[in-house]
C-alpha cells in the first residue's frame, strides 16, 4: 500500500506539468532567475508581511548555489523533493531552512524565529488550532525538550529528523507550510490558457 502511494505521488509532476511550469516561470521571471523579491511574489507573500522572513529562509534553501538567485532547475529540484521526497528527505530539507546560518545545528533563536513566522503565517491565514494557543517560547522549549536529546541545547539534523519522526506533535510544528507543490496544482489548473 505504501508503494503503491509513493508511486502515485511521484506521478504528479509529469512533462505537461513541467510545461506549464517553465511558461509560468519565465513569464514570471523573463531574466531566467527568481531573485528574492520575484520569489516572494511567485508565492504570493507581502514582501514585509507576516511570511516574509519564512519566506527568505527557503529561498535561502531553494538557492543551491549560493548565487542570491534561483534559477528553473533549481526550482525544480525544489519541487521535486515536495513532490517525490520521502518523510526524512522533507525533514531534511526543513532543517536547512531553520538553519539559517548553515552552521549544521539549530539553535534556540533559529528555532524561535522560524517557530514564531509560522505562528504569524498562521495567523495571517487564520488557521487557528489548539496549538496556536501555545506561545513561541512555550512551544521552543518544548520542542527542544523533545528533540535535543544530549540537552547541548541545540539541534542537530540527526535529532531534528528523529525527534519529527518519533513525535507526531514534534513533527506538526517542524513543518513547514508554504508549500510549492500547493502552488504548483493551483497554477497548474489556472495556465490551461497558456
Amino acid at each position: 500500500m505504501g508503494q503503491a502511494q509513493q508511486t502515485e505521488n511521484s506521478q504528479e509532476i509529469d512533462v505537461k506539468a513541467l510545461q506549464d511550469m517553465y511558461k509560468r516561470f519565465v513569464l514570471e521571471c523573463p531574466s531566467g532567475v527568481l531573485f528574492l523579491h520575484e520569489f516572494k511574489r511567485f508565492f504570493g507573500v507581502d514582501p514585509t508581511g507576516e511570511a516574509s522572513e519564512y519566506a527568505e529562509n527557503m529561498f535561502r534553501v531553494f538557492d543551491k548555489n549560493g548565487d542570491n538567485t534561483i534559477d528553473f532547475l533549481e526550482f525544480v529540484a525544489a519541487l521535486n523533493l515536495v513532490f517525490r521526497g520521502d518523510l526524512e528527505h522533507k525533514l531534511r530539507w526543513s532543517f536547512k531552512v531553520y538553519d539559517k546560518d548553515s552552521n549544521g545545528y539549530i539553535d534556540r533563536d533559529e528555532l524561535r524565529s522560524i517557530i514564531d513566522s509560522i505562528y504569524r503565517v498562521k495567523r495571517g491565514s487564520k488557521t487557528d488550532t489548539e496549538d496556536s494557543k501555545l506561545t513561541v517560547d512555550e512551544v521552543v522549549n518544548r520542542i527542544l525538550a523533545a528533540v535535543d536529546s544530549d540537552g547541548d541545547g541545540t539541534i542537530t539534523m540527526e535529532e531534528f529528523i528523529k525527534g519529527a519522526q518519533q513525535d507526531p506533535w514534534v513533527l506538526n510544528m517542524l513543518k513547514l507550510d508554504m508549500n510549492p507543490a500547493r502552488w504548483v496544482m493551483e497554477h497548474r489548473r489556472k495556465s490551461a490558457h497558456f
